[in-house]
């Protein structure tokens, strides 16, 4: 089976993890993917195919005769597609040699543009692959299995030496728990690769640190005819808090290594108000700093006020996974190597962000993050390219056959 046909069947299962669940996984539903693709694992001819109770998916191939010795290396890919946008009914577009224009998305009449996603042109010509506008597409991280398994499969019908092979697809990725409950001894990888990047030729093993707070603020409510030096208003310090922090420190106005702080929700009455931030960094001391940052703002709130109306809650969610991969470099060296041996140009991306790679390098796993092809995750412009796709699978497959 072709990348591209695994691809369009598996975006056709919905699989959304959920935020406000405390399952493992947090949705039923990707049991169905995850069942789906232990049975193909087995058809193919993988070993150890399993599934286990929190929907995590592990299968293996042997060690060729003669390589048993040789470290086992591993691929990961996550089967949840992310709450941010619906991913139920998901109907592809195909647009064959696509001319590098607009694209009309046929379920809302929606434009997909090159004026909006620059990123476009570089597919013109190839194989495009879209929404109809209605859900996401699901390349993140759909497009990573398919190029595993069908790596998987060309490997099985090759005469290629290789070491032992690990493969395992991860639920809940999207809500920050895709390896809450991973199997690291079932796996049995020595190193390991996510499947789980971007614009082919991307390659990663720097991310942010990243924290979230959580901001309890109590007020005092009196009638306003008499509180007079009284009134403390909770919605005001919530927005005297948030602007004891840096205005220019926010997501829409940093790139590449500039960390943020994100508010993300906002509720507030005169007695009570609540703020939820993530922080991220690169830097492991300004992560810190950020962290203090915050505590900061508290203290000279309640100091002014005479009493502690507001309350930090700080909690750590994972760490840059540089300093885990910089002792085993040649991972990121060797799939340099994989990517130009299957036709593309490998750049090095610091991600703004997070990969089931960053907490499994810290258990012991280095994981660097590999491309998929894909662009414009979590939304409704989500689209990728076949050929993308099919290079994509050719550096998984070299990967595969490789030393480590």
């Amino acid at each position: 089976m072709q990348v591209a046909e695994r691809f369009l069947q598996y975006v056709r299962v919905h699989t959304t993890s959920d935020y406000t669940t405390e399952t493992s996984p947090s949705s039923q539903r990707q049991f169905n993917l995850a069942r789906l693709l232990a049975e193909e694992l087995k058809t193919i001819g993988m070993s150890d195919v399993y599934v286990d109770n929190a929907c995590y998916v592990y299968a293996s191939i042997p060690a060729t005769p003669g390589m048993e010795n040789q470290p086992a290396i591993g691929f990961i890919a996550h089967m949840d597609t992310s709450p941010d946008c619906s991913g139920e009914n998901v109907r592809p577009q195909i647009i064959p040699n696509y001319d590098g224009g607009d694209v009309v998305l046929a379920g809302t009449g929606d434009i997909l543009s090159p004026k909006a996603f620059p990123t476009l042109k570089k597919l013109a010509g190839m194989t495009l692959i879209t929404t109809d506008g209605t859900t996401l597409l699901g390349a993140d991280d759909k497009a990573g299995i398919a190029e595993i398994i069908t790596a998987c499969e060309h490997v099985l019908s090759s005469d290629k030496a290789h070491g032992k092979i690990c493969v395992a697809f991860t639920p809940d990725e999207e809500i920050g728990a895709g390896v809450d409950h991973f199997d690291l001894e079932r796996f049995g990888a020595r190193y390991a690769y996510t499947v789980d990047g971007g614009e082919e030729g991307e390659l990663a093993f720097e991310t942010f640190n990243a924290a979230s707070a959580e901001i309890d603020i109590t007020g005092l409510s009196v009638h306003p005819g008499s509180a007079k030096d009284t009134m403390v208003n909770a919605a005001l310090l919530a927005m005297e808090f948030n602007a004891l922090l840096p205005a220019g420190d926010i997501p829409r106005l940093t790139e590449e290594y500039e960390g943020f702080f994100h508010l993300t929700e906002m509720t507030g009455s005169i007695e009570a108000a609540h703020l939820s931030y993530i922080i991220r960094d690169h830097d492991h001391a300004i992560f810190e700093a950020r962290k203090a940052m915050m505590l900061h703002a508290a203290k000279v709130i309640n100091e002014k006020y005479g009493r502690d109306f507001v309350k930090v809650t700080l909690k750590d969610s994972y760490y840059n996974m540089r300093e885990k991969i910089e002792p085993y470099m040649f991972l990121v060296e060797n799939a340099k190597k994989a990517i130009r041996d299957a036709g593309m140009t490998p750049f090095i991306y610091a991600v703004r962000g997070g990969t089931d790679g960053c907490r499994l390098s810290y258990m012991g796993l280095p994981t660097p993050n590999l491309c998929t092809g894909g662009f414009a995750y979590h939304g409704r412009f989500e689209h990728v390219a076949v050929e993308s796709m099919e290079r994509c699978t050719r550096m998984v497959e070299l990967l595969m056959c490789g030393s480590c």
